[in-house]
């Protein structure tokens, strides 16, 4: 298999994450707003084209401040 350079870790990281994050608040959000009947995961679709390209972006902006976050709550090694 090949692999994605270490370089591009950010990105790789944002990637999975926006996917996974975005892909649970849309079937929470729908289920919460229209319940869950006919055409529920059409609906969970058609929120998460939306939500996953958006999620992604501030993931990417947001990454870099929660990373100097941890260094000021995390103890060193």
């Amino acid at each position: 298999m090949m692999k994605i350079h270490h370089r591009y870790t950010g990105y790789v990281f944002a990637f999975f994450m926006a996917t996974i994050m975005a892909f649970l608040m849309c079937t929470i959000i729908v289920a919460a707003n229209s319940g869950v009947g006919a055409g529920y995961l059409l609906r969970v679709i058609h929120a998460y084209t939306l939500a996953m390209p958006s999620a992604f972006i501030c993931i990417l902006f947001v990454r870099p401040i929660v990373l100097k976050l941890m260094t000021w709550v995390v103890e060193a090694q």
